[in-house]
């Protein structure tokens, strides 16, 4: 099976990032809004009504987040293009397994392996399940299972960093002074970089899956090479047109 398209795709989609998550007011969110309830901003054509002025309109946390396509899976392909009550009880179901497919499909291309490639067409067929099957998926127990194949490909694409490369797994970095460290082939899976001064490091082949990098300043920084680092990480950091970025990612519009 062919692997599904990662990313995401609003058009085709019934808007259910809009609908099934909670938001709570906050510096991310202008309002509450419950779980299954559509936001007041969603449009009846599924499409969101200030999306391009959602930061200014105080919803900075709708810019970051990323369903990995999760959404246009299960709008067309699961349900075939019906929209069913079921739908919101499986797409946390669905984004977890697409993102946990993201990773896996970048691992493989990245320092290939058997084990890798089995995964990865184990993970797809999976995103063609029936809303039954995706009902009883424990996507957790699946992240565990895979996590070491992820931990091995990520050592694996550091290996190509010279000298000693650091360990700052889980790391408390909030707020850290980084301006212009070495961390090249680092390990920063799951640390916590909120608000880190990373200006002008050099982060390229560092494995950055699960990395808070809300607020991180990086301009400057070099990006190219690293492993597992997302669009949505990017989008909730600070950079510029000199922060340097795998081939693979945008931009962020609000950098300009």
């Amino acid at each position: 099976m062919s692997t599904p398209v990662l990313k995401a795709d609003c058009s085709r989609c019934f808007g259910l990032c809009c609908v099934v998550p909670a938001f709570t007011r906050s510096a991310d969110f202008a309002l509450d809004k419950p779980s299954g309830q559509p936001c007041p901003n969603l449009q009846p054509d599924f499409r969101c009504g200030i999306h391009t002025r959602l930061r200014d309109s105080g919803f900075t946390g709708c810019t970051v987040y990323d369903c990995f396509g999760a959404g246009q899976q299960l709008s067309q392909v699961t349900f075939e293009g019906k929209r069913s009550p079921r739908i919101d009880a499986v797409f946390p179901i669905m984004r977890n397994l697409h993102e946990l497919l993201y990773y896996v499909n970048e691992a493989a291309e990245r320092a290939p392996s058997a084990e890798l490639s089995a995964a990865r067409e184990r993970l797809a067929a999976l995103t063609g399940a029936t809303p039954d099957e995706l009902e009883r998926l424990d996507v957790d127990a699946l992240r565990v299972e895979l996590n070491p194949l992820l931990v091995k490909a990520g050592e694996t694409v550091a290996a190509g960093a010279p000298g000693k490369r650091k360990d700052h797994r889980g790391g408390m970095l909030i707020g850290a002074k980084l301006k212009g460290a070495d961390l090249r082939g680092a390990s920063l899976r799951g640390a916590y970089l909120l608000g880190a001064d990373l200006r002008g490091a050099d982060l390229r082949l560092a494995d950055l899956i699960g990395a808070d990098l809300r607020g991180a300043d990086l301009r400057g920084a070099d990006l190219t090479g690293a492993i597992f680092l997302t669009q949505s990480q990017l989008d909730a950091a600070k950079g510029d047109r000199t922060t340097r970025l795998p081939g693979t990612l945008s931009r962020p519009s609000h950098w300009r």
